[in-house]
């Protein structure tokens, strides 16, 4: 199955220097990224992006960290509630995974291939600061079989996503 028009109608719209990448079939980003490295050589695992839908008490957002590492949830939930502070607002409490049926019926896509972007979501983006230092950034498409690789530069732009240190080693 091809990419949702939705998701190819945004990048157009935002003007996204963009490339399809076809790949096996792959239900994790690490798995996308051994496998993007066998067919694009160039390719770095600090430039795969894990898209992670976390629920901050009753509150959603992506998180994006390279497919090297994994989501330190407790600097997450540190840097969402200093940006709550700043703007005075009320912290939360707690920070977990969403559930697979929200996620089913809340975002685009399969799940484990969530595409990262804000205006298609409607939920805000957080990005790990290693992703966002790369030239390139392959991101899901909603499908197994596919990833958008674009610029990193456009991304942060285009998306601005909240930057922070919040990938850890695996």
């Amino acid at each position: 199955m091809a990419i949702s028009k939705k998701i190819i109608d945004h990048l157009k719209e935002k003007k996204y220097k963009f490339e399809i990448i076809e790949h096996k079939t792959t239900y994790t980003a690490f798995d996308t990224a051994r496998t993007a490295q066998k067919q694009e050589k160039e390719v770095k695992s600090d430039e795969i992006a894990k898209a992670l839908v976390v629920k901050a008490d009753k509150d959603y957002a992506v998180v994006l960290v390279p497919a090297s590492k994994r989501l330190d949830k407790k600097k997450l939930l540190k840097i969402i509630n200093a940006l709550k502070k700043k703007n005075k607002e009320k912290l939360y409490k707690s920070l977990d995974l969403a559930k697979e049926a929200w996620m089913k019926k809340n975002i685009p896509g399969k799940v484990g291939a969530t595409p990262a972007f804000k205006e298609l979501l409607g939920i805000d983006i957080y990005i790990d600061a290693v992703l966002a230092k790369q030239k390139n950034l392959y991101v899901g498409s909603g499908e197994y079989e596919y990833s958008i690789k674009l610029p990193a530069k456009q991304y942060l732009k285009n998306e601005m996503p909240v930057k922070g240190s919040f990938g850890v080693k695996r």
